[in-house]
């Protein structure tokens, strides 16, 4: 019997990094691997992942952003619920990110557990151990990175907030 082989969270991860980054429609897997501390065959199998998935065209590095956008906004918080944990340090993220922090002020952050973060909130499990070291790696897929967040763990108007931004960024309304 074949074994089913499904998307990971780290594949959402890749998807974004390669939306962030269409101006190097054809990165190679060593290259796309360094942006976000991966290795090359992690990269490899990611975007096997997401072409057999319709997350990325056919034989190539980009994106659907059509499908990308509909996946997030109608399926990303049930493939990959948000894990919450105890109050720590950590990295902004969801509505706390730097996407959406100015929208809303005052609200309680949630954070990615990191004993270098700056920012005292909810912790929040990420959807790949390196998420910490993304806002100095690269700001741009942290960004996206948070709002897939906000999605997963947010309110509707947390929620809403973030789709809007994602369809500006990713050039996409939700399917």
């Amino acid at each position: 019997m074949t074994k089913q082989d499904t998307m990971q969270p780290v594949d959402l991860v890749v998807a974004l990094a390669l939306a962030a980054n269409r101006s190097d429609p054809s990165p190679t897997y060593s290259q796309l691997g360094q942006r976000l501390g991966l290795s090359a065959s992690t990269t490899f199998g990611a975007v096997k992942h997401l072409r057999r998935s319709g997350l990325l065209h056919p034989g190539t590095h980009e994106p659907n952003t059509r499908e990308l956008m509909n996946f997030l906004v109608h399926g990303v918080k049930h493939a990959f619920p948000p894990l919450f944990g105890r109050e720590v340090k950590g990295v902004p993220t969801a509505h706390a990110g730097p996407s959406l922090n100015k929208l809303f002020e005052g609200a309680k952050p949630i954070v990615w557990p990191d004993m270098h973060g700056t920012v005292r909130g909810t912790g929040l499990t990420p959807l790949y151990p390196k998420a910490t070291e993304l806002p100095k790696r690269n700001p741009a897929v942290y960004a996206l990175l948070t709002l897939v967040d906000a999605i997963r763990s947010g309110q509707a108007r947390e929620r809403n907030a973030a789709i809007a931004a994602l369809g500006k960024v990713l050039g996409s309304d939700a399917g």
